[in-house]
């Protein structure tokens, strides 16, 4: 990124990539998106998430983005949400997205050591 217009443009890209859906899904997963998770690689886990949910035939699932949670050092962070449970991983990369949407969503397993408890 060089430039605040390029910033935008991401933005904007990834917005409709994302776009919010509603109560029709089952599942969101809610990538953190400020400053410091682009900084982090959360642009790159987002489109690793759009083509894994879309592999493994997961049209239940919605894809959105939050700002800065405040947890910097954890980042990229995304979080699970089924009905009343919510799980959230830190540091994830690449592989690890692919691995949360195989084993989370597919398996219904949660890696206990990716989360923040």
């Amino acid at each position: 990124m060089k430039s605040l217009a390029e910033l935008d443009k991401l933005r904007e890209t990834l917005q409709r990539e994302m776009k919010a859906r509603d109560k029709e899904h089952d599942i969101s997963i809610a990538v953190s998106m400020g400053t410091c998770g682009i900084a982090a690689g959360a642009r790159e886990v987002v489109k690793v998430l759009l083509n894994e949910l879309k592999e493994q035939g997961l049209a239940h699932v919605a894809l959105t983005q939050t700002s800065c949670v405040g947890s910097c050092k954890h980042e990229p962070l995304l979080e699970i949400k089924r009905g009343n449970e919510k799980v959230i991983y830190v540091n994830v990369d690449q592989e690890r997205a692919k691995e949360i949407v195989r084993r989370h969503l597919v398996q219904g397993e949660v890696i206990k050591e990716w989360t923040d408890s």
